[in-house]
């Protein structure tokens, strides 16, 4: 089989915000930035991977869920349990002081896991899990 990762969906809230930590923080290009209906998704990406993409989605956009499930969407995202994401670098160290100059919020600083990875944990501006594994 021949299956590669192409596409990821994060929640986003606020897009000015999702950009300025994906796009200018992390370092992501900009591969699609759609408005409709007064939402917008963005979809963004490493640049030396364009086959791999996050798409910074409007949570309320999701077809099929009640206003119930909306509010639990909501609350989960505030407390940064709802959605995740794993990335990861060559230069750990590099990338975090990047990412807390941008004031990014710091949910651990580089670590070296009991189970043998050094990483650290950012949130993103809708509260969005970013964890950043060390390469060897």
């Amino acid at each position: 089989m021949d299956i590669t990762i192409h596409h990821t969906f994060l929640p986003q809230t606020d897009p000015d915000a999702a950009l300025a930590f994906y796009r200018d923080a992390l370092g992501f290009e900009v591969r699609n930035d759609v408005g409709y209906s007064g939402m917008r998704w963005i979809t963004v990406g490493p640049t030396n991977q364009p086959g791999t993409s996050i798409v910074l989605h409007p949570p309320a956009a999701d077809p099929g869920i009640t206003d119930d499930e909306r509010r639990t969407i909501t609350e989960m995202m505030a407390k940064g349990t709802y959605a995740s994401v794993v990335l990861a670098t060559h230069d750990l160290d590099s990338t975090f002081e990047r990412l807390q100059a941008s004031d990014a919020e710091v949910v651990q600083e580089p670590t070296q896991q009991p189970y043998g990875i050094r990483d650290c944990a950012f949130r993103d501006p809708a509260g969005n899990m970013v964890r950043i594994q060390e390469l060897g």
